[in-house]
C-alpha cells in the first residue's frame, strides 16, 4: 500500500516513514503542499498522511483544494492540534480521520488499515483467494490452511492489486507501490516478485494482461471488493 506523508519536520517524516515500512506500507514524503501536488500527479497513492502546519499553507487548504476537485484519496490528518474545534474543522473539509500527536504507531497503522480497507468497499480484513486466506491487516497468508511466508515486496505488491480490485496496473504503477521514488531498482524486478507470488498463491491468482501490465485473477475479483 502506497502511503503519502505530508510533512515538512524531517525528523518526524523520517520516524513517519521508517515505522509505516515496517507495518508493510510503501511510502514516500512530500514537505510541502506543492510537493505534495508534484507526487499526486506523478503516482498512484492509496492513502495519506496529512499534517496541518505546512512551510507553504494550512494543509487544511490543501485537502479543501483535493476534494474540491473530486479526489477522493483516503485522508489522515495528524496533527498536535488537539482542539474539538480544530477535529472539527477537520471532518468538515473532508478528512477520513484525525489523530492526534503524541501518538502510537501502531495505532496510525490500524487507522490507515481501516481507511484502505473501508475504500476497498470491505468489512473484513482476511479475504479468500482460491485455495489461500490472506490477512492484510497483519500481513500474514495461508493455502490449504499451511502458512505461507511473503516478504515484504510481495505484500506490497499483492495489496496494491487487492486495492485495485481488477482494474490493470502497469508495472510502473506496481513499482510506485513497491518501492516509492527513493529507490531506483532493475526494470524487471515487478516481474520477478509476479513470479515469486505465482508460485506462492497459485498461477492464476495475478493475471497479466500484454502490453499494458497485471491484475488480479478474474474469479478473485469478487472477494477482493
Amino acid at each position: 500500500m502506497h502511503i503519502l506523508i505530508v510533512e515538512d519536520n524531517p525528523l518526524v517524516a523520517s520516524g513517519l516513514k521508517s515505522g509505516l515500512e515496517l507495518h508493510g506500507f510503501t511510502c514516500d514524503v512530500a514537505a510541502t503542499q506543492a510537493q505534495a501536488g508534484n507526487h499526486l500527479a506523478a503516482s498512484h497513492f492509496d492513502a495519506c498522511v496529512l499534517d496541518l502546519g505546512l512551510p507553504d499553507g494550512n494543509g487544511l487548504d490543501l485537502l479543501r483544494t483535493w476534494r474540491g476537485r473530486g479526489k477522493d484519496l483516503p485522508v489522515l490528518i495528524l496533527t498536535a492540534r488537539s482542539s474539538l474545534e480544530d477535529k472539527v474543522a477537520g471532518f468538515q473539509t473532508g478528512t477520513d480521520d484525525y489523530l492526534t500527536k503524541p501518538f502510537d504507531l501502531q495505532e496510525l497503522a490500524l487507522r490507515l488499515q481501516a481507511l484502505l480497507r473501508r475504500a476497498a468497499g470491505r468489512a473484513s480484513d482476511v479475504l479468500t483467494l482460491g485455495d489461500c486466506q490472506v490477512n492484510t491487516a497483519t500481513c500474514e497468508a495461508w493455502r490449504d490452511g499451511q502458512a505461507i511466508e511473503l516478504s515484504r515486496r510481495e505484500w506490497a505488491l499483492l495489496t496494491a492489486l487487492l486495492q485495485a480490485r481488477g482494474r490493470i496496473l502497469s508495472p510502473a504503477q506496481l513499482h510506485d507501490s513497491l518501492y516509492g521514488f527513493d529507490l531506483d531498482v532493475g526494470s524487471n524486478t515487478v516481474n520477478v516478485h509476479v513470479h515469486h507470488l505465482r508460485k506462492k498463491l497459485g498461477n492464476d491468482t495475478i493475471e497479466t494482461v500484454r502490453g499494458l501490465g497485471f491484475r488480479l485473477g478474474a474469479r478473485y475479483c469478487a472477494h477482493a471488493a
